[in-house]
């Protein structure tokens, strides 16, 4: 019998799930519903969605393992930009859902030489 081997996450992928599961805390701490996570449609993903039942707001999560490539916000590029909001428009129209307000945030996760979690939250980023 032979053991079948599993494969192991690539480690930018368990740092990205890392800094989003953090970024989920924080919008639950201050009150928000997470409603998806990692939601996929054929033009891309949505890191988190979620609301305070009055607003919906989109979160693009950025992590990085230091600031060689710059701070994890600086990677929200107006390309970037572009595809979330049609995605969002895409994930509207999937759940048929109807909002006043849209809100787009960025959380950016950086990971200290220590390897503590730094969190900075900018609500409204575009």
């Amino acid at each position: 019998m032979s053991a079948v081997a599993r494969p192991t996450e690539a480690p930018h992928l368990n740092l990205g799930r890392k800094g989003e599961d953090l970024a989920a805390q924080h919008l639950q701490k201050l009150g928000f519903v997470v409603l998806s996570r990692n939601w996929r449609c054929r033009e891309g993903e949505l890191d988190i969605v979620a609301t305070d039942r009055r607003m919906l707001v989109v979160c693009e999560v950025k992590t990085r393992a230091g600031q060689n490539f710059g701070d994890p916000a600086e990677a929200v590029t107006a390309e970037k930009i572009a595809r979330i909001r049609r995605i969002t428009g895409q994930w509207l129209r999937t759940f048929k859902l109807r909002w006043c307000q849209v809100r787009f945030d960025v959380v950016a996760v950086l990971v200290e030489p220590g390897g503590e979690l730094r969190l900075e939250h900018f609500p409204g980023a575009f």
